[in-house]
């Protein structure tokens, strides 16, 4: 049977569970997680054998390797089989447990890896996209930064440059680059060129490359333009060789003509079509029939649907060709970007006889170049900006507020308590819920204003030219649409925020500050309870500041010896024999003066540093332990431990290193620990905790009563000793309700066989009802406060002979 406290708790896990007898592999219980996993109602789960779920061959093995116990606990993927006949892959881990009574089982979690497959597999389509569209092209590609660092380059690039094999594989961008000066026939001309093209951003154009192996290439140049400014540079590199044979061998012209992967048009000096190729007619979706005699300035129209024919003229004119995208209008009606050069031939007179244009469709460059500008701009989830187009956006908004003097708002939105929607409904839900979040909030903008998503429940508002005014109200809209119920998937929730806001210019002249100082004010909303907004003020940041300041002198104080140990007995309540005493870190500044522990241990925590001063507190109370010990006094001395010392890895190791530098006997050390230490991870925490009293070290909690308390890690942990907290002892002995806590916790202790002493112990009252209550010891200034290690001997004397005193 399985045990009715066993059942309720995996039942409000959201893994599905198994409990597997050992014996037969049967399954024995089940949660709801289970069921809704498997399709099947919990009645046809148990009593199935685990191996009719888990069915490939490997599984046989993998229950071995669990039957002959080679772990505490194994885990491995696997496919189960559902109540409709078809399979999941799920994340399995296998751990024993020993029941009362020495019954042992197996408990199975499950977790369904099918959502994560999903990710990978759209991520993976999305670069195989990108791969393919950029080798999909017949020119060779080149794109870099505007400093020349190269971010992408195809194979065709390295064929029409004859890139050998170590500069294919190699990425040394000054390599590259020597290679292709050294293989055009014109050097010199090309770095000149070169050079211009670097030191103008905005260049673009088309030139001519000779190659000293025979081929001449075509080189289009254009800057890589986002947000109206350029940010790189692409090259795309064609191979010309015949078609410039061809125009100088106007026998071999035909051939080109015709067999031209560009639509090719050739038109009189009126300008009407008299030739055409097949690629003409197939890109202009038009017969030659119908090609021949029509006005090509009609063809042709400026991106923006003006007239074009003037600039090419003019181009004519200048330069004997003109190059750059049009919109072409096709025989269906239809149109597209492509790219076009044409070019005038001339007489002896200068006059024009004959035109050839060369046009190819940039529909599909177009299309690839707005997905990774989608890409590279906007939040994958939502589709959202992200906080590069944000950036963007915002240092043009800077500018111009900096001219005109203008101002905005930007708005720092956080959900609460989000990570509920996660734990309770699964990643894939919150992700649904995120984007609906997204949708709501953009309800809530202008055109003219940004949302972006900077990642997980956090979203900034960007709110253009607003004063606190507009701002304030952007922030009530956005708190009234997300207190509208939510319904998804036949749940109703409500998804509330926290919001912050910073002004420009008063809360900070970058975007970086702005965001920073909407954060502080949004965390000082939570602070006060959520569900609200608040603007930023500059005494936020005081506490801070005090707070940096803290930790900063803190870490100076342990680098400049500036931590002592103070120490409380213990005393016996019986005999008033001090048994042993408390070891308390006391903080002396030369500036700050005697800082109280509670000032910074928390601040200790939360930082981390705790478990440096943790480790420099056990390591000087084990060795002045060590000192007592060689005197001949026989003393435990107690060390508080924090929940992040005890996570360390290397913990156990520290307490059995300590032990043997010093040669303490290992019973006269004992650590308290928190009860929120042992409920965090009971497996890892009970082997911790076993492998301390393999040392020999004595285990309490500490403050018990204020915590996770329960029996069950009572009794399931080596622990000796419970400390009854202060906050219990301070109302005695005329609080009845503090009596009656302090009389059950030391009921309970002794029916356990465990050591009670009390803290915080003040008053000979107290102290008496403690001993009426048969309370084992006591700590606290009725006998002493926390002193140095020097006059801790005139203490206990002075102590033990106050004891003595009828009470």
């Amino acid at each position: 049977m399985i045990p009715t406290l066993l059942g309720e708790l995996i039942e409000g896990l959201p893994d599905a569970i198994w409990i597997v007898a050992p014996s037969d592999l049967c399954i024995l219980a089940v949660n709801a997680a289970a069921e809704q996993l498997l399709g099947m109602p919990r009645d046809a789960l148990i009593g199935q054998a685990v191996t009719n779920l888990t069915p490939a061959p490997e599984d046989l093995y993998f229950w071995d390797d669990v039957a002959t116990g080679h772990a505490q606990g194994i885990g491995s993927e696997t496919r189960v089989l559902r109540g409709d006949g078809s399979s999941l892959q799920v994340e399995r881990r296998v751990s024993p447990l020993r029941l009362d009574g020495g019954q042992q089982i197996y408990v199975v979690n499950l977790r369904d890896l099918t959502p994560l497959r999903q990710v990978e597999d759209r991520l993976e389509l999305v670069l195989a996209e990108m791969q393919a569209t950029l080798e999909s092209t017949v020119d060779g590609i080149l794109a870099c930064s505007l400093a020349g660092v190269v971010t992408v380059c195809n194979r065709r690039f390295a064929e029409l440059w004859d890139l050998p094999p170590t500069l294919r594989i190699a990425h040394n961008d000054q390599a590259l680059y020597a290679h292709m000066a050294q293989a055009v026939v014109h050097t010199a001309a090309y770095r000149r060129r070169m050079e211009h093209i670097t030191t103008t951003p905005l260049y673009q154009g088309t030139d001519t490359l000779m190659l000293h192996n025979g081929r001449i290439l075509e080189r289009v140049t254009r800057p890589q333009i986002s947000q109206g400014r350029a940010i790189g540079r692409v090259y795309s590199f064609r191979d010309i060789t015949e078609r410039v044979e061809s125009e100088a061998q106007l026998q071999l012209a035909g051939k080109v003509f015709e067999s031209s992967l560009d639509a090719i048009f050739i038109a009189d000096a009126q300008h009407h079509v008299v030739a055409v190729n097949p690629g003409c007619e197939r890109l202009s979706r038009s017969p030659e029939q119908r090609l021949l005699g029509q006005m090509t300035p009609d063809l042709f129209k400026d991106v923006d649907g003006t007239p074009l024919f003037s600039r090419v003229q003019l181009g004519w004119q200048r330069e004997g060709h003109w190059d750059g995208e049009a919109l072409h209008q096709r025989g269906d009606g239809s149109s597209c970007v492509v790219h076009l050069s044409w070019v005038a031939l001339r007489d002896g007179q200068g006059q024009v006889t004959q035109s050839i244009g060369f046009f190819k469709d940039l529909t599909e460059k177009k299309a690839s170049h707005e997905r990774i500008e989608q890409l590279a701009y906007s939040d994958v989830l939502t589709g959202l900006p992200n906080r590069l187009m944000l950036s963007q956006r915002v240092d043009f908004a800077l500018r111009l507020a900096d001219r005109d003097g203008g101002e905005f708002a930007i708005l720092f939105i956080d959900l609460d308590r989000f990570k509920n929607i996660n734990d309770s409904l699964g990643h894939l839900f919150g992700d649904r819920v995120l984007v609906e979040v997204g949708q709501r909030l953009l309800g809530c903008l202008r055109q003219v204003d940004t949302l972006c998503r900077l990642g997980g429940d956090e979203f900034v508002m960007y709110v253009h030219q607003a004063d606190a005014e507009g701002a304030k109200m952007v922030a009530q809209r956005v708190l009234q649409s997300l207190e509208q119920p939510f319904h998804l998937d036949d749940v109703d929730f409500s998804v509330g925020c926290s919001i912050g806001v910073a002004m420009f210019p008063a809360d900070g002249r970058t975007l970086d500050d702005m965001i920073k100082s909407a954060d502080t004010a949004m965390n000082r909303v939570k602070e006060r309870g959520r569900g609200n907004f608040r603007f930023y003020q500059p005494q936020m940041n005081v506490a801070l500041l005090s707070r940096m300041k803290m930790e900063h002198r803190m870490r100076q104080a342990m680098e400049g010896g500036r931590f002592r140990l103070y120490y409380q007995p213990q005393v016996c309540l019986n005999t008033g024999v001090v048994l042993g005493v408390e070891a308390l870190i006391r903080w002396f500044d030369v500036e700050l003066g005697s800082v109280p522990p509670a000032n910074f241990i928390p601040l200790a925590e939360e930082s981390g540093y705790i478990v440096t001063i943790g480790a420099w507190v056990l390591n000087e109370a084990v060795r002045q332990a060590a000192v007592w010990q060689g005197q001949g006094y026989a003393r435990t001395v107690s060390v508080n431990v924090s929940s992040l010392q005890f996570q360390q890895a290397d913990f156990v190791d520290r307490v059995a290193s300590a032990l043997q530098n010093s040669g303490l006997d290992p019973a006269s050390l004992e650590l308290e620990l928190t009860e929120s230490i042992l409920v965090q991870d009971a497996d890892e925490a009970l082997t911790r905790l076993q492998a301390l009293a393999a040392l020999g070290v004595v285990l309490s909690i500490d403050d018990f009563g204020t915590g996770y308390s329960s029996l069950a890690y009572l009794k399931k942990f080596p622990i000796s000793k419970l400390k009854i907290d202060r906050s219990f002892i301070r109302g005695l002995p005329a609080d009845e309700s503090d009596q009656a806590i302090v009389s059950a916790i030391i009921q309970m202790g002794r029916a356990l066989k465990l050591t009670v002493i009390a803290e915080g112990v003040e008053t000979t009252a107290q102290r008496d009802l403690l001993q009426r209550m048969h309370c084992d010891q006591y700590q606290g200034f009725l006998c002493s406060p926390g002193v140095p290690s020097e006059d801790l001997e005139n203490v206990i004397g002075l102590a033990m002979g106050r004891y003595a005193e009828p009470s």
